[in-house]
């Protein structure tokens, strides 16, 4: 295993964007990681540590990139800072072995006779199922009526916890398909999202959909709770890393309790924002700019 630890140091009057660790890591995959480390320092400022405990299971040169540190100054202006390229050598446990792994020499190459009668058949079959798949099609396009898809009316969060109790019961968990598990999970975050703010925000990288969602109206602290659910789900569905089934379960009341935060918050706004003639304003207006 590799430790590999991005320390970052800065005077507290600037605001670190904390880097996108787990997806610039080359060919590495993570087996561990603690990010975001805080510490102040005696002399007033804030020192950052992120640990990445790497493996990779091929030999060679290898480069860990330099990684960008995004600053907010005091001016509203931006700064980002380079850290240095990180080279590694991986060489081979079996370099010092000696003569016990020499390679016995070939055996003298035997020649198969070639009957082609089973490609004839199997051809034939095939162009008898092909013909009978495009006659399928061209009758069903011919009797296809053009049909509007059906719009859901529930409310978004009605949708998005029967999502929750669907993908619950899938027990993906318990079979190990963490990285699928994720992917479904963030999605039903990022469409709840979607039908609540009116943005097209599913086909987004992360990064994208944090900066979508800056200057919305949010409940107070809950888009630094988004962005931490988000990008430790990346680490699972991009960099490889697998989860303790506990932490993954943790992540799943996450994703409910953040739609739960939302409905409630929307309940609340809605309430006090009625027209004379007794009617709710726009179901999920959110035009109001977060402070």
């Amino acid at each position: 295993l590799i430790t590999y630890t991005v320390t970052i140091t800065y005077d507290s009057s600037y605001e670190l964007v904390p880097p996108p660790l787990g997806a610039n890591l080359g060919a590495f995959d993570v087996k561990d990681y603690q990010t975001d480390v805080i510490t102040r320092l005696p002399d007033g400022r804030v020192q950052s540590e992120n640990i990445f405990k790497l493996s990779t299971f091929t030999t060679g040169d290898y480069v860990i990139p330099p990684l960008p540190a995004l600053f907010n100054l005091p001016d509203s202006s931006r700064k980002v800072v380079l850290s240095e390229a990180v080279p590694i050598k991986v060489l081979s446990m079996l370099e010092n072995a000696g003569d016990s792994l020499d390679i016995k020499p070939p055996k003298a190459q035997y020649e198969f006779e070639r009957d082609l009668t089973p490609y004839y058949l199997w051809g034939g079959l095939g162009l008898l199922l092909l013909a009978a798949v495009v006659a399928l099609i061209w009758m069903k396009l011919r009797r296809k009526k053009k049909t509007a898809e059906p719009v859901d009316l529930r409310p978004p969060w009605e949708i998005a916890f029967e999502k929750l109790a669907m993908l619950k019961q899938k027990d993906l968990l318990d079979q190990a398909q963490y990285k699928l598990y994720y992917i479904e999970l963030t999605e039903i975050v990022r469409a709840f999202h979607e039908r609540m703010y009116n943005l097209n925000v599913l086909d987004m990288t992360t990064e994208e959909f944090l900066e979508a969602f800056r200057d919305q109206y949010l409940p107070d602290g809950f888009y630094e709770r988004t962005e931490r659910f988000l990008k430790s789900a990346d680490l699972v569905k991009f960099a490889k890393f697998v989860p303790e089934k506990d932490a993954a379960e943790a992540d799943f009341d996450e994703a409910h309790d953040m739609i739960e935060i939302i409905r409630a918050d929307f309940a609340i706004r809605q309430s006090s924002r009625v027209t004379i003639g007794g009617q709710i304003n726009e179901p999920y207006d959110t035009d109001e700019v977060r402070p």
